[in-house]
């Protein structure tokens, strides 16, 4: 082999471990594919009944994944969406008011893009922190979702149709679980191959240059909020029909565990880098750790703990953040070390 084209099969290489150490430089679920591995060889160890319940930890990836996948959506805008767990309440209390199934279905969703449409309307038009704006709407929700159902659990007329939702239609696969399937893959096209949704990141990354570029930013905002509260009205027509009931409190966990999957799941909170993939792995590592520590008769409370230990060692382990950590200790020796002013 002469020596030039030694050279070239050299750079070559070069080139092809550099494209592999760029592509995984970008990928953010690092932090998901470890959690997973941990919490699926505790479970393996200490509860190996996780993996054979399935529909227990099927269904609970289900409501979580869908809660999660919607509010990726608008996390990747660099915007919030607290509402969510009120918007899946007062969606399974409308729902299960009414006597038709199919009806009742229809108008929750329908009240699920409406109030999406509400928050996008105080954040883009009113110019409201996305923060509090749909922080005031989870209360007003909570609080409508108690007028309507009288403070008590709202009973489906039609119970035989919700037993039926919930027989397996495909091996292990409850309707339930094909419904987040389906929304898991719509939403991961969506952002990926649609035009619309890749400019979620050209949002989220910069709504200035983004707005240089040609993108319609409140359209975009607006289709992340409904999108959000579409399919959190979803999850909670899911749960009505779980429970034959509608319940007032119902989602008080959902919030954090699905921000939990979507942040551990590699997702920015400011926007502009994340993955529906790496959500779909952080719901699935949170999923089992909750079975997991149900199925070992760990209270409620505690797994909350737990879920936002584990949120907290996440924000904590970005990348960004200790980048922001060490950037800050360097300016600061460097301060330190600087010669002080000769007089």
């Amino acid at each position: 082999m002469t020596q030039t084209a030694a050279l070239g099969l050299g750079n070559e290489k070069s080139d092809v471990i550099g494209r592999i150490r760029t592509t995984f430089a970008r990928r953010t679920e690092g932090r998901a594919v470890v959690l997973l591995v941990v919490v699926s060889i505790w479970a393996l160890v200490w509860e190996p009944e996780v993996f054979t319940a399935y529909e227990v930890t099927l269904g609970r990836l289900a409501l979580i994944g869908l809660t999660a996948v919607g509010l990726t959506a608008v996390i990747l805008m660099g915007e919030l969406d607290l509402s969510i767990a009120s918007i899946l309440a007062v969606s399974g209390v409308v729902m299960a008011s009414f006597d038709d199934v199919a009806l009742g279905i229809v108008v929750a969703l329908a009240v699920g893009l409406a109030i999406g449409a509400v928050n996008a309307f105080f954040v883009v038009v009113v110019g409201i922190n996305s923060f509090i704006a749909t922080l005031g709407m989870l209360f007003f929700l909570r609080g409508l979702a108690f007028v309507i159902s009288d403070e008590e659990p709202v009973v489906m007329t039609n119970k035989d149709f919700a037993l039926d939702f919930g027989k397996p239609l495909i091996g292990e696969f409850t309707p339930r679980v094909l419904i987040f399937v389906l929304a898991f893959v719509a939403m991961h096209v969506f952002v990926t191959r649609a035009r619309v949704g890749r400019e979620f990141y050209a949002v989220g990354g910069n709504r200035e240059a983004a707005r240089d570029a040609g993108i319609p930013v409140r359209r975009r905002v607006f289709t992340g909020f409904m999108i959000s509260g579409f399919v959190a009205a979803a999850a909670g027509i899911i749960v009505t029909l779980q429970l034959t009931a509608a319940d007032p409190t119902a989602g008080g966990n959902a919030l954090l565990t699905s921000f939990a999957a979507a942040i551990v799941g590699g997702i920015l909170l400011t926007g502009g880098r994340g993955s529906v993939l790496g959500t779909l792995l952080g719901v699935a590592s949170l999923a089992i750790l909750q079975v997991g520590m149900t199925f070992n008769g760990v209270e409620s409370d505690v797994q909350n703990i737990v879920i936002g230990l584990v949120l907290f060692v996440a924000v904590v382990t970005d990348p960004n953040s200790i980048r922001a950590v060490l950037g800050r200790a360097r300016t600061l020796v460097r301060a330190r070390s600087a010669p002080g002013p000769t007089g």
